[in-house]
């Protein structure tokens, strides 16, 4: 099997840039899920560097679940549960009490996001170099 790390960690930062561009254009439910999709796919990349399987969407069950040799701050995977938030919400007029996610996300939220998403595919990216310099 291929070994598809750096294509889910390009995809990864992919999704960061269209969520800050989101953000610019002020359709901040796209830059809340863009930025939650970004830093799933970077921990799932962190899976595929160490040659496990992935599944699920939620980030912080995901960071969980990496083996011990990965450190994961306790801290991460809290701030994560703010992106897991928005998985369905962001996208799914369902997902809300009343109105659309157009109507119910803020600039607010959307700079938390990206922020958060920053930090996981930081944290992504070194646990990967960590792995790579152990392999």
């Amino acid at each position: 099997m291929t070994n598809r790390t750096d294509d889910w960690i390009e995809q990864a930062k992919y999704d960061l840039d269209h969520a800050k561009e989101s953000q610019k254009l002020e359709h901040y439910e796209w830059a809340c899920l863009s930025a939650q999709q970004a830093a799933e796919k970077a921990v799932k990349a962190v899976f595929y560097a160490l040659q496990a399987d992935v599944w699920g969407h939620g980030i912080a069950r995901l960071l969980e679940q990496l083996p011990e040799i990965i450190r994961v701050n306790t801290n991460l995977i809290e701030e994560s549960k703010v992106l897991d938030k928005y998985y369905i919400p962001a996208r799914y007029p369902n997902g809300l009490i009343s109105g659309t996610p157009r109507d119910n996300f803020t600039k607010i939220d959307s700079q938390e996001a990206i922020r958060i998403a920053e930090k996981v595919i930081k944290f992504c990216q070194d646990s990967i170099s960590t792995i790579r310099k152990r392999s």
